[in-house]
């Protein structure tokens, strides 16, 4: 198992690999982390419309969605709210702000297309119809609800959000072998989701299915039957709320959580020289 340390050391050429990816590879492997997070989404949205109990079927959603992540660290791919830890190579003056915010920008490009064409497949696939169109309300009913939080609720959930996020990226890299990194993700994976926080990526995915089914008149029949809802919530659901009413103020609050609460904090704790505001030298060893 690595030390605290040692993952903030390790991490320092991680983050340089990543930053030094060809332009096109970091794309796709942008597009193949949406889509990773995206199945995820499917998977947990399933899942609780088996269970009559909405509390227990809340929390076996949650237990599903850490899959994604697990995907995306295992099989390999380039995730944004991940990368946000990229700012401990940056303190460590390792890789520069241009570069670091290329990679974000190509990596929530290639995560946003990843996501939108498993919300396209999805909803074509006929999976939203199972359980009696329940899957389908309960896919209106999520980005319903995620379109009408206020800014100030979706820039602080993102907060909370991409907080666990890193900090599951973080605990997996502890662990040297497959099953110690799915077990170091898994919890706070499953608090962020049953904490209903505000994953951007995520959202790529959920906001655009509930769009797409929304289309679909047995879906939303079974979504205006429920007795918590009403057909008028629906006209709220457009991309330019998605836009307005969560993925800024989401994408912005998953910066600032992963950026400052994991990243900075943990570079001051391990990296930074003490008694100066410069990085401890990264260690090289001499060529004999």
């Amino acid at each position: 198992m690595n030390s605290p340390k040692e993952i903030a050391q390790n991490y320092i050429a991680t983050g340089i690999a990543k930053t030094k990816l060809p332009l096109d590879k970091m794309l796709v492997l942008g597009i193949l982390a949406g889509m990773f997070i995206a199945l995820a989404g499917v998977g947990s949205t399933i899942a609780p419309v088996t269970i009559a109990s909405d509390s227990l079927g809340k929390l076996i959603g949650a237990a599903v969605f850490p899959a994604g992540l697990a995907m995306v660290l295992l099989a390999g791919s380039e995730l944004f709210t991940g990368n946000c830890l990229l700012v401990i190579p940056l303190m460590q003056k390792e890789i520069t702000l241009k570069s670091l915010l290329k990679n974000w920008c190509f990596v929530y490009i290639g995560n946003f297309i990843g996501s939108i064409i498993i919300a396209v497949l999805a909803a074509h696939s006929g999976i939203f119809s199972l359980f009696g169109n329940a899957t389908g309300a309960s896919v209106i009913s999520t980005a319903v609800n995620k379109v009408n939080l206020s800014f100030s609720d979706a820039l602080m959930r993102g907060i909370l959000c991409n907080f666990l996020v890193c900090l599951a990226v973080w605990m997996s890299f502890a662990a040297k072998d497959v099953v110690g990194k799915i077990a170091g993700l898994f919890f706070p994976i499953m608090l962020f989701v049953l904490s209903g926080y505000e994953h951007s990526i995520a959202n790529m995915y959920f906001i655009p299915a509930g769009l797409f089914a929304s289309r679909n008149v047995a879906y939303v029949a079974a979504y205006t039957s429920t007795a918590s809802v009403s057909s008028g919530h629906i006209s709220t659901l457009t991309w330019g709320s998605m836009f307005a009413n969560n993925l800024i103020p989401s994408t912005i609050g998953n910066i600032v959580g992963g950026v400052v609460l994991v990243g900075m904090a943990y570079w001051l704790v391990y990296l930074r020289e003490p008694g100066s505001s410069t990085a401890t030298p990264v260690r090289k060893t001499k060529r004999k």
